[in-house]
């Protein structure tokens, strides 16, 4: 994989700050009208947006992506339901783990690749808040450490 093939349109990155990622999935995603021009603007949001597997489908709720300014009456609403495009085998593999393991779907980011919008999913366990905080902790300290380095290469 090249890449330069790949354009992020947005990223959650609290997921990664309030869940263990314990395994990712890529996803197309079912867009109407105006929401292909909107993302390629890089206009959406995953604050707050999950997945939920519903009837055998994957559906993504919460993403929010704006709409398109010269969309006029074509335009859609920006936090409808949208379905996720996987394999029956990975949609039946996310069945299973999320309602026996208690994992939830979270979606990290949103791309075009080849010219189709993307999105990675994850399957994710929630941290509780002294994992939040060990996580602070270690940042600050590899951090301080990094800091210390560059002090000694500049030579103070």
């Amino acid at each position: 994989m090249v890449k330069s093939d790949i354009k992020v349109v947005t990223e959650n990155r609290k997921a990664r700050h309030d869940y263990h990622i314990e395994e990712t999935f890529e996803a197309g995603i079912s867009l109407q009208g105006t929401e292909v021009k909107s993302l390629r603007l890089g206009q959406a949001n995953l604050r707050d947006s999950y997945a939920r597997v519903e009837n055998g489908e994957v559906i993504l709720h919460n993403m929010h992506i704006s709409p398109y300014e010269k969309g006029n009456r074509f335009n859609h609403d920006p936090k409808r339901q949208r379905k996720l495009l996987l394999h029956r085998a990975e949609i039946r593999r996310l069945i299973g783990k999320t309602q026996q393991q208690g994992l939830t779907l979270v979606p990290l980011k949103v791309y075009f690749r080849r010219g189709l919008a993307k999105v990675e999913l994850a399957l994710a366990k929630g941290k509780k808040l002294h994992d939040k905080r060990e996580d602070l902790a270690e940042k600050d300290a590899q951090r301080e450490i990094e800091r210390a380095v560059r002090g000694k290469l500049k030579g103070e």
